[in-house]
């Protein structure tokens, strides 16, 4: 049996209603809405006919019927209309990300926020992994007489700030050179090979009077390293959910809350997607609890290298179009926010 033309309009018209109403399509309401340019019972045929070939379900509630997954990529490879974000909501989202370009964790945060809010789905971002960015400097900043801040700033902005209660006192100076001494050292090196440098002996080396400074500060100083090699992953509206018709069921709300809350298995699922924009549905995805869900991510750079990802999940029944365009305007902001000023293209 082939999808003929009349086939294809059908389906398109019951996905974009579907869509748009979360109410199953009958025949006369697709003959009355839509210039099928054939009667009610020829629809209802060949809606029959796009059942049988996994098409479309038939819920035993109700005469019309719902896309199946098979429906949703067809939709979403063939029949789908781009969407055109409104030059007004362009200038929105392109002013709200611009306010907060500061940091980039601060800012992939707010990212998040902004898409969870445009989408009225859940939404997450996820923080590159640093294993192959450099170190651009190290800030260590006086508190009090015990009391300092370590200051690591990677190349692709991703900034840590740790208060650390050293053994010993120390002279502002101190401070002011090892600062120095450090980002000398270590500055364009990864950020995974800095977790094998001895920073005490190598300040030693450099300034003797510094090592008891050093041997304070070592052991926070790895650690910091390590805790910029996670991946973080940002999720937010949450809440969204309760405002659409497949949870209203509290179980099924309960259990999406419960697929979502799994932070390592998403964490890991998300890292193993290609790059690029990526759409999944339902049964395509690989992690079995993510198998009533659709998911969409696109990847974002820093400096021009792809570096994390970012996306929704929520039904099958989403906005595809709307959606996907919202994410590649958004991750092209970023791109802008965080790439290489010109004139730096070459620079390592």
């Amino acid at each position: 049996m082939d999808l003929t033309e009349r086939k294809l309009k059908i389906l398109q018209a019951i996905v974009s209603d579907f869509i748009r109403t979360a109410e199953p399509v009958g025949s006369r309401t697709l003959s009355r809405k839509h210039d099928i340019g054939a009667s009610a019972a020829t629809i209802r045929n060949e809606m029959a006919d796009l059942e049988e070939m996994g098409y479309l379900t038939h819920p035993h509630t109700s005469a019309g019927r719902v896309p199946s997954d098979k429906a949703y990529r067809l939709y979403v490879n063939s029949l789908m209309d781009k969407y055109i974000i409104p030059d007004e909501k362009k200038r929105e989202i392109s002013s709200r990300l611009e306010s907060t370009i500061t940091e980039l964790d601060k800012t992939l945060n707010h990212a998040s926020e902004l898409l969870a809010q445009l989408t009225q789905l859940t939404s997450f971002v996820m923080t590159p992994k640093e294993d192959e960015n450099t170190l651009k400097y190290v800030n260590v900043l006086p508190v009090d007489d015990n009391t300092v801040v370590l200051m690591i700033v990677a190349k692709n902005g991703h900034v840590v700030n740790t208060a650390l209660r050293l053994k010993n006192g120390y002279e502002p100076d101190s401070l002011e050179l090892l600062s120095k001494v450090l980002t000398k050292n270590y500055s364009g090196r990864s950020m995974s090979s800095m977790l094998t440098v001895d920073i005490i002996d190598d300040i030693n080396r450099e300034v003797g009077r510094l090592g008891r400074l050093a041997r304070d500060l070592a052991p926070s100083f790895r650690a910091v390293l390590e805790e910029m090699l996670d991946v973080d992953l940002y999720i937010n509206g949450l809440e969204n959910i309760f405002s659409i018709p497949e949870y209203s069921d509290i179980d099924r709300a309960r259990g999406f809350m419960k697929v979502v809350g799994r932070k390592k298995e998403m964490t890991q699922y998300l890292l193993d997607r290609e790059s690029g924009m990526i759409v999944t549905i339902g049964a395509e995805n690989d992690l079995e609890p993510l198998k009533d869900y659709s998911i969409i991510t696109a990847t974002y750079s820093v400096n021009g290298r792809p570096v994390g990802k970012l996306g929704v999940v929520g039904p099958t029944r989403m906005k595809y179009g709307e959606i996907t365009s919202v994410i590649e305007y958004l991750t092209q902001n970023l791109d802008r926010a965080f790439g290489l000023p010109e004139g730096d293209e070459n620079d390592e």
